[in-house]
């Protein structure tokens, strides 16, 4: 057996050699038999960062996570059978919200597959369309023909992975025993195929999609004579578009409509533009009647507020500015431009003619002002804890730089709404790809691994439990994490839709949605090494805060609220912004 041994001493070693030169600095892994070559090689690489794992769903969700917050390739390797399966959601996520993963799989040999051999099922092509590409690898053999094609492997899979738009790529390797591989002599064909001078066997170059002269200049002519217009900007993660959306903005008179996922609405760019409370003016039909906008230019992913996907439904004319695939969810967009957005936003403030803010921006402007002012005076005539206040009483405590992952139902939506445009710049963050619950904490404990300082959680209790073996990987990998637990007991998004007050749901209401589940989340998070506090009152909210923030290590903040009571003090809100629109106060 030393001759397969060998083989895999040089076919892996060059795999993750190259993996290495291709730009791979971080890799999950989880533990397994049969991946034992990779897990090997891996963590003898002396540039390339491994994150043990001991469950496959949160492994992935980590990788997502860590991906997702250093804007780069992280690799995710599992053994065979059903522990690949379990990679499944991160991988959904991950192709939808664009993020670059390579997902690295362990196989029996060819002769072991669809012949009932124990923990082997069927891994080609096992995530479907939900990664950009899938290879199948030949079993390693000792042959300079063998390790250039993994060394092309490697590096295509990194450049695939990141190219636009980003996105994860499946490798599925079969390996034969004995897995452990055997060193051979330094002076064998170990390192066929490398590169004298360090660099990638195969350089894989991606560039971003710079908008043709014509696009330009036509697009240009065509907000010129529309001056009610608008800039919405979605959930997207380019550090630089902020300055120049706002350049667009100035040169077109424009309000950007700046969702918090977008990185537009805090920060030290100009602002003047930037209207923040559009998720609670837009739900008042009389001020929306004056707010019908000529043309729209969207940017990100589709924006996290309903009301605002309403309004967009009725502009005359949608432009949706994407460089890849298709994110217009509603069939009604006039025309999808596959080019980079900052490019173009940047182009264009240079050539439309310049019209200033005006009366169309003013009256935005004012509107957003009275519904901020209406929902702050709401927020603080509030004395219990309630969720729409936790936002409010956050945002003033975070640092610069600090970054918040909001997980999706209501944790999201209150972001969106409740956040402030602010210059201390805070990156948001939050799995809207599939907008799943699933392997939150993962994900933001990733964003840790990453090295953001502080992150910050906000997270409900079903997506809590859902992923409480994310948690062990901060006592583990010793990251510190601040959570923010609102526990409403069940499904708290579920009570604000229809069938909440559908007759025939009835009695089965809390059985099917409302799923109240009654844990106390304290053992579990102590058992991980975690502190855990419960916030009674506002005091100890902002007490418990300061602590977590200055403090190492997981800290868990209990917000304990009620389903229904969280709902009225929702339309509440809602009935006070109205009521400060009426004509008298915005005209």
């Amino acid at each position: 057996m030393t001759a397969v041994q060998q083989a895999l001493d040089v076919s892996v070693g060059a795999f993750v050699d190259e993996l290495g030169r291709a730009g791979i600095r971080h890799v999950c892994v989880c533990p397994g038999s049969r991946s034992t070559p990779l897990a090997i090689k891996l963590a003898q690489a002396d540039n390339i960062k491994l994150w043990m794992h001991l469950d496959e769903r949160s492994a992935a969700f980590f990788a997502l996570g860590l991906a997702k917050t250093l804007r780069a390739p992280v690799a995710l390797l599992a053994t065979s059978g059903t522990a690949a399966a379990n990679f499944l959601p991160a991988v959904v996520e991950a192709r939808l919200a664009r993020v670059p993963l390579v997902v690295l799989t362990a196989d029996r040999p060819h002769e072991l597959r669809d012949v009932g051999a124990p923990q082997t099922i069927d891994q080609l092509r096992l995530y479907g369309e939900h990664v950009k590409w899938f290879f199948d690898l030949p079993e390693p053999e000792l042959s300079a023909e063998h390790v250039r094609l993994v060394r092309t492997l490697a590096g295509r899979a990194v450049g695939s992975a990141v190219a636009e738009p980003a996105g994860p790529v499946h490798l599925n390797w079969p390996f034969r025993e004995p897995l452990v591989p055997l060193p051979v002599d330094s002076d064998s064909p170990a390192m066929w195929g490398a590169r004298a001078d360090r660099g990638p066997y195969v350089a894989v170059e991606t560039g971003r999609l710079v908008p043709s002269p014509e696009l330009v200049e036509r697009l240009a002519a065509e907000l010129a004579a529309a001056p009610r217009g608008l800039i919405v900007c979605g959930p997207q993660d380019d550090p630089e578009l902020p300055r120049a959306v706002v350049a667009l903005a100035q040169a077109t008179g424009y309000p950007v409509l700046a969702d918090a996922l977008s990185g537009v609405r805090t920060g030290p760019h100009d602002r003047s533009l930037v209207i923040d409370a559009y998720d609670a003016f837009l739900r008042d039909d009389p001020t929306t009647a004056v707010l019908l906008p000529q043309v729209v230019m969207r940017v990100g992913a589709p924006p996290t507020s309903k009301p605002l996907q309403q309004l967009l439904e009725r502009a005359a004319r949608q432009i949706v500015v994407d460089p890849g695939g298709w994110r217009e969810p509603s069939g009604l967009a006039s025309a999808v431009l596959h080019v980079d957005p900052r490019l173009l936003c940047t182009a264009l403030a240079t050539v439309v003619p310049a019209r200033g803010p005006g009366e169309w921006h003013a009256t935005w402007r004012r509107i957003n002002a009275v519904a901020r002012q209406a929902i702050e005076r709401h927020l603080n005539s509030e004395t219990d804890l309630s969720e729409p206040k936790v936002i409010a009483e956050l945002q003033p405590l975070l640092p610069a730089n600090a970054v918040v992952y909001a997980g999706n139902s209501m944790p999201v939506r209150d972001l969106d709404t409740f956040l402030r445009t602010d210059a201390a710049p805070i990156r948001c963050l939050s799995n809207r790809g599939a907008n799943g619950i699933d392997g939150v904490i993962s994900s933001a404990l990733g964003a840790s691994a990453a090295g953001a300082r502080p992150v910050v959680l906000l997270i409900g209790d079903v997506s809590f439990y859902h992923d409480l073996n994310g948690l062990l990987a901060a006592r583990q990998h010793h990251l510190d994490l601040l959570v923010v637990l609102i526990n409403n007991d069940g499904g708290g998004i579920f009570s604000f839709l229809s069938q909440a007050e559908t007759a025939s749901v009835g009695e089965h209401f809390e059985l099917l949605f409302g799923t109240p589940h009654g844990l106390d989340f304290r053992p579990f998070v102590e058992g991980y090494g975690g502190h855990f506090a419960r916030a009674d009152d506002w005091p100890m909210f902002l007490t418990a805060i300061n602590d977590g923030l200055h403090q190492p290590g997981l800290r868990v903040i209990e917000v304990q609220t009620q389903r229904a009571r969280n709902v009225a003090q929702h339309r509440a809100i809602w009935q006070t912004v109205a009521a400060a629109l009426a004509p008298a106060a915005v005209g």
